[in-house]
């Protein structure tokens, strides 16, 4: 009995920590594995920081993107000291000069190599610790993974590093806990050339893959594991699998810290940042889903949510963040590079931005007292800087006046080890005095002062150490881009403005079936009600035959037939097919035919063809063939002649003649018409040159039917008869 109470013992300590020791020799001593493990070494113990970059879209037409990267990056690589580098994504543009060909350009990627090169060589870090993820852009007409246009499995440090695979991460492993990044390459397997490659296309074989790397170290429950991931597209650019599982549903799962991403640039606004939480699949109105409200249920210890940030471009903005975990803290800061190297960089750890970094565990740990006590006892901030530091204080403000009140000011004492990785300042606070029902009353900034003189101050930010978030809203733009599910929108939007336009079309066959009432100009006159003109203007439209059948037979094209063929690989090949359903794909190595690749990336295409060239067109010939009939009648009054034996008419007319008789609604509606002629003509061009098509040969119906029943209907109309 002694001897089976001694086995199981041996069994419950020794082998878990005998396969822990094992996945971990196995991870380090093969290269191609997914799973790299890195002991972190060095203090401070209780704090890991990564580098972040994105989008850097190195381009043979602008070389200052690479220049720029290989003099700012390395330096600041150098003193900010990071464990790891993310390279999130669209590596290089892939575009031609005005910017309308998209495909992999075999020039760039060696320039990319070339500086990631020179860029680790002058930092000083260990190769190893880059990663860098496929983006978009780096997909652009590649027919197959690993195939001759594949650059991203030559030149990316992904490959030269043997990490293959479409899910692959590195645990940073310190004393006290693991930290688990996790990133994940969601570019299409068959990649098109643009604009019609700008989703993420998850495959369940990748979300399992997410799954059980995710899962990787829950067998371990002894050191807690912050998980991070990692990758290009924002959540709102990811499409379902064809089990219909999301991204979000892994991340929700495993209640990952935070997903951080590029993609989106800076262009659509600064706070393209997201907390997530199990519903709002479609929609989410603001930043934070739900208000932070006070919560009861003590025994309810694990909420399934996570933050997803998106971050600046390299591009243009010149962007870099550096995101630390400091005890299970999740914080970051963004530098902005364009206007020169930073000398020194200020990151606070804790306490965390409430607008940002809230989540409703830091509620619920603070309300039930669970959390630890240790890591409130203090305010920490990272600071990095290329001279000595003499001095860091901490403010806080309180913002209950008009004006910031400093409430506290507190020098900061830096984290003492002879092996510091970097320095990690804190001071020691009462932090239950800053317990307050508004999540914006106090604000912390930190300031340093170099050897040389200069100082530093971090971003000023609110917090809130009872765990209450601060509601930040989106403006319109960044709701548009963040806020919606766009593939899951599209089919609802589409059929919802092919259904509009039927209806439109077709309400002038339905109306004599439904009401014996007559509508026309005159009972509009007489009765001057909505539904009286819509009907009068949708009759003359029906009346104009021949545009009213040709716009209702271009939309049935459309739902039933290819817009247009064109070249979709980097070498050109075969000629395909696209729908709005997606492109009809015939592999040039194979020769397989897939159907319907590119949804809904071809929502780009599809939606503003409708919204700003198909249903405008509609509405147009519609009042073209109203103002018509308008000026006929006023025509006639002038002439004397009647219609009908009744002068009403007539008087009608002449209560809009002076506005009738110089047609300058026909005017404005030329002006519309050209304006929407214009859109379409640049819509054409950007896809004839995209896919190498001819106007006449490859897109006839899709570039020629609306110019020809504009132009059709402005001739019709300018005559009475």
């Amino acid at each position: 009995m002694g001897t089976a109470n001694l086995f199981s013992i041996l069994c419950c300590t020794i082998i878990p920590s005998l396969i822990v020791s094992q996945k971990t020799q196995e991870a380090n001593s093969n290269p191609s594995s997914s799973r790299k493990v890195i002991d972190v070494m060095g203090g401070p113990d209780s704090v890991v920081w990564v580098a972040q970059l994105s989008d850097l879209h190195f381009s043979v037409h602008h070389p200052d993107r690479a220049i720029d990267f290989k003099k700012l990056i390395p330096p600041a690589l150098s003193m900010i000291n990071p464990s790891l580098v993310l390279i999130t994504g669209d590596l290089t543009d892939g575009k031609s000069k005005d910017l309308l060909v998209m495909k992999e350009d075999q020039e760039e990627w060696m320039e990319y190599q070339n500086v990631m090169e020179e860029v680790v060589m002058r930092s000083r870090l260990d190769k190893s610790i880059f990663f860098d993820v496929r983006g978009n852009h780096d997909n652009f007409g590649v027919p197959a993974v690993g195939g001759s246009f594949d650059f991203y499995s030559n030149y990316s440090l992904n490959a030269q590093a043997g990490r293959s695979g479409n899910v692959i991460s590195v645990t940073l492993q310190t004393g006290r806990q693991r930290h688990l990044f996790v990133g994940i390459d969601t570019t299409m397997a068959i990649g098109l050339r643009g604009p019609t490659n700008l989703f993420a296309h998850p495959t369940d074989k990748l979300l399992l893959d997410l799954d059980s790397e995710l899962s990787q170290w829950n067998y371990d429950p002894d050191k807690p594991v912050t998980k991070i991931s990692f990758g290009h597209f924002p959540l709102s650019f990811s499409g379902a699998s064809k089990s219909g599982k999301t991204l979000k549903d892994i991340f929700i799962k495993h209640s990952i810290s935070a997903y951080i991403c590029g993609h989106l640039h800076t262009k659509f606004g600064k706070n393209l940042k997201r907390h997530h939480q199990l519903g709002s699949d479609l929609f989410q109105l603001n930043m934070h889903q739900t208000p932070s409200v006070g919560t009861e249920n003590c025994s309810h210890t694990q909420f399934q949510e996570f933050w997803e940030w998106e971050m600046g471009d390299w591009r243009k903005s010149r962007a870099m963040r550096i995101l630390a975990i400091d005890r299970g803290h999740v914080s970051f800061v963004d530098l902005d590079f364009k206007l020169g190297p930073k000398k020194t960089v200020i990151l606070p750890t804790f306490p965390l931005d409430s607008r940002l970094m809230w989540t409703r565990s830091l509620l619920h740990d603070y309300e039930c007292n669970s959390m630890v006590p240790t890591s409130y006892n203090t305010i920490r901030a990272l600071v990095f800087s290329a001279s000595p530091i003499v001095s860091v204080v901490a403010r806080v403000f309180d913002a209950r006046s008009e004006n910031l009140v400093t409430v506290l000011e507190a020098s900061m004492i830096k984290n003492k080890d002879n092996s510091s990785r970097g320095d990690l300042y804190s001071a020691s606070w009462n932090f239950r005095a800053f317990e307050d029902p508004s999540p914006e009353r106090y604000w912390l900034q930190v300031e340093s002062i170099d050897i040389m003189g200069r100082s530093t101050l971090s971003e000023l930010r609110p917090f809130s150490i009872n765990g209450l978030s601060s509601q930040l809203s989106w403006t319109w733009k960044e709701f548009m881009v963040m806020g919606c599910q766009l593939a899951a929108l599209y089919y609802p939007i589409l059929w919802l403005s092919l259904g509009f336009g039927l209806f439109i079309l077709l309400i002038p066959l339905i109306l004599p079936i439904l009401s014996t009432k007559q509508y026309s100009f005159k009972n509009f006159c007489n009765d001057k009600g909505v539904m009286n003109g819509i009907g009068w203007v949708l009759t003359e439209l029906r009346r104009l035959q021949i545009s009213w059948v040709g716009m209702l037979g271009y939309l049935l094209y459309l739902i039933l037939l290819p817009w247009f063929s064109g070249q979709v690989f980097t070498d050109g090949g075969e000629r395909l097919y696209m729908t709005y359903k997606g492109w009809v794909v015939r592999l040039p190595e194979t020769g397989r035919k897939i159907e319907f690749i590119g949804f809904p990336d071809v929502m780009v295409v599809v939606l503003p063809h409708l919204f700003f060239v198909v249903l405008p067109s509609i509405f147009a010939v519609a009042v073209l063939a109203a103002e018509r009939e308008m000026y006929r009648i006023h025509f006639l009054s002038l002439s004397g002649k009647k219609e009908d034996g009744s002068n009403n008419e007539n008087e009608s007319s002449v209560r809009f003649g002076s506005h009738i008789g110089a047609r300058w609604i026909r005017k404005v509606l030329i002006i519309i018409c050209l304006a929407i002629l214009l859109k379409h003509f640049k819509s054409c061009r950007a896809l004839l040159k995209a896919y190498n098509m001819n106007l006449i040969l490859h897109c006839p119906v899709y570039s020629l039917a609306v110019p020809l029943l504009l132009l059709y209907a402005i001739y019709k109309t300018s005559r009475i008869q």
